[in-house]
């Protein structure tokens, strides 16, 4: 179990503006399930294999990173000069981007998904281009605040053509 430090009233409040002024319009439209895609090989289940793109000078995406290695993964956590152009080569949409960018399984996985989401994805296999958390949720995994009671947050399904649709819900 990872011990948090409390962080300083100042950046608590610098990621609560973070929060408020993150997009969080959607579209929503059912996820396309119906067309699964291959299912994973029994190795990839149960110790997926995942690659973290983060910027260096962040503080909470080594956070996410020890989240995701204490729920079995295997980190290839990579920093990165300009996570701009990952968001581009990955197509992530401005709108729902969040601080750090992953691939595992042919799927992205943007900001702070919870593990329980992402192994969902791989068992689950649905033909969309992945899952994100937009913005920086209080309460989300790597985002967890002491003495700041967690908010709710959807994960989105990100369609190949852009549209997205919940999910999963979080929080009380």
């Amino acid at each position: 179990m990872t011990q948090r430090t409390p962080l300083p009233h100042a950046i608590a409040s610098c990621l609560l503006a973070v929060l408020v002024t993150a997009c969080s319009q959607t579209v929503t439209t059912p996820i396309e399930s119906a067309h699964a895609a291959p299912p994973l090989k029994a190795a990839e289940a149960t110790a997926p294999k995942i690659i973290v793109h983060r910027d260096a000078y962040c503080g909470c995406c080594h956070l996410w990173v020890e989240h995701l290695r204490g729920h079995g993964f295997d980190v290839d956590d990579r920093i990165e000069d300009d996570m701009g152009a990952v968001k581009k080569r990955l197509d992530i949409a401005p709108e729902h981007a969040s601080c750090h960018t992953a691939e595992i399984g042919g799927y992205v996985v943007e900001g702070h998904v919870p593990a329980s989401d992402i192994r969902r994805l791989l068992k689950e296999r649905p033909r969309i281009h992945g899952i994100a958390l937009p913005g920086m949720p209080i309460g989300s995994p790597g985002m967890e605040v002491e003495g700041i009671d967690a908010e709710a947050y959807t994960v989105l399904a990100l369609g190949h053509d852009g549209t997205t649709s919940t999910y999963t819900r979080h929080g009380p």
